[in-house]
């Protein structure tokens, strides 16, 4: 219902046929603008879109208009202190455990870690954005230390709390995680070349359009091999699933966070625009696995070199 792929993709052939779509841009601040720009474009092209295809369709979209936010989620006020973040970011950590959630998404990323492992000598070099305090990170290890997969895993925060915070849990759990303060919008430190894998775990939504456009268009800049950024699936079901399961937790701001983020989750239509934006191309991939959507942005080709 909130999906809204036959209105959107309707309104997206529109803007590409009056060759609107996808925008050019020059430099990584163009690109955050335009991104922006464009997005609300389409939003309203799909308004549109769905007035021309009946009562039906118009009636998901003024819902979907209501369900939307761009409240800013109590983990990313500037308000809210590092040790507050912290405690929320525990909470999710335990949420994600609870429901398995760290599983399916190492699920969703090994037949793409599978084929990166081929592509040069050496370990799969992962980086992880905005990874809290590393529960993505950690899973991630174990199953690489579970399986004999030769991979090295940096996560990185722009709070310093969570990464110190991971950082002592690496050593309580012996896992050999890196944990660094990165700004993800410019990748200040990184050396080209470092990673083959950028991921952003459930945290898309943390981000407007155009920074997640920069951060992929940063990621291919840096030589990574891919990028991919898993989140909720934007849904009815979700919206009152993800406060409800959050409540549990019995932290109120945990919980105001859960609904704040089930409203501000992308579409697969949104995604792919983002994607097509900031890369000029065609060649990513959205698709559900559920209750997650998966964005796969392979910049090279992944296919092994014939021996």
């Amino acid at each position: 219902m909130l999906q809204q792929r036959t209105a959107g993709y309707l309104a997206l052939d529109n803007l590409r046929s009056r060759g609107e779509f996808p925008p050019r841009w020059n430099t990584i601040e163009e690109l955050e603008e335009l991104t922006d720009r464009f997005m609300q474009k389409f939003l309203d092209e799909r308004l549109e879109a769905s007035k021309s295809l009946g009562p039906g369709f118009q009636l998901f979209e003024l819902l979907d208009r209501a369900v939307r936010s761009s409240e800013t989620e109590h983990m990313d006020s500037g308000m809210t202190r590092g040790e507050e973040k912290l405690e929320l970011v525990r909470a999710l950590d335990r949420m994600n455990e609870m429901t398995l959630a760290y599983r399916h998404q190492i699920d969703l990323l090994d037949p793409i870690l599978d084929k990166l492992s081929g592509l040069r000598p050496g370990p799969v070099r992962v980086l992880e954005l905005a990874s809290g305090s590393g529960g993505l990170a950690f899973a991630l290890a174990g199953h690489a230390r579970e399986k004999g997969i030769d991979m090295t895993i940096t996560a990185s925060d722009i709070v310093p709390e969570t990464v110190a915070e991971g950082r002592r849990r690496a050593m309580e759990r012996s896992l050999p995680v890196d944990f660094v303060v990165l700004n993800a919008f410019d990748f200040s430190g990184v050396e080209p070349g470092s990673f083959d894998l950028v991921i952003v775990s459930q945290s898309l939504h943390h981000f407007t359009p155009g920074q997640l456009a920069m951060m992929i268009a940063r990621s291919e800049a840096q030589g990574a091999s891919a990028f991919v950024g898993i989140d909720g699936h934007r849904s009815m079901m979700l919206l009152a699933g993800v406060p409800l399961v959050a409540s549990l937790q019995g932290i109120d701001a945990f919980t105001g966070d859960g609904l704040t983020s089930a409203r501000k989750f992308y579409s697969e239509v949104e995604l792919d625009i983002i994607a097509g934006i900031a890369t000029g191309k065609t060649g990513h991939r959205v698709e559900c696995s559920w209750p997650m959507t998966m964005l796969h942005i392979p910049f090279r080709s992944e296919e092994r070199p014939a021996h």
